[in-house]
């Protein structure tokens, strides 16, 4: 009896690290918090640098994210965002650390 809830257990960790390994690469971005004024979200703002197809100079492209935050980030924070299930109709992304606290 004692035997078989071990195995049981052993199956059931077994099928746990299965799972983990079998999820998909998240994507992940590095930004600066533009907005913290609604109740646990803030808008994220990413910058990337693009090359210019006629001009061959690089060009910086922002792009606003809404992201789930449980940590309590503030307006110009430097955060990591990892890419998570629909929270609302316009929040996909999770804020996972703050990488660097804003300058007071």
């Amino acid at each position: 009896m004692a035997e078989n809830q071990e195995n049981i257990a052993s199956e059931t960790e077994q099928t746990a690290a299965q799972t983990k390994t079998r999820r998909a690469h998240r994507s992940q971005k590095v930004g600066t918090v533009a907005s913290d004024k609604m109740q646990k979200t803030v808008i994220v703002r990413v910058d990337r640098l693009v090359r210019h197809t006629k001009y061959r100079r690089y060009v910086r492209r922002t792009s606003k994210f809404m992201a789930h935050d449980e940590l309590g980030a503030t307006v110009g924070d430097r955060v990591r965002i990892v890419e998570t299930r629909p929270l609302s109709a316009r929040k996909r992304w999770r804020v996972v650390e703050i990488v660097q606290k804003a300058a007071k």
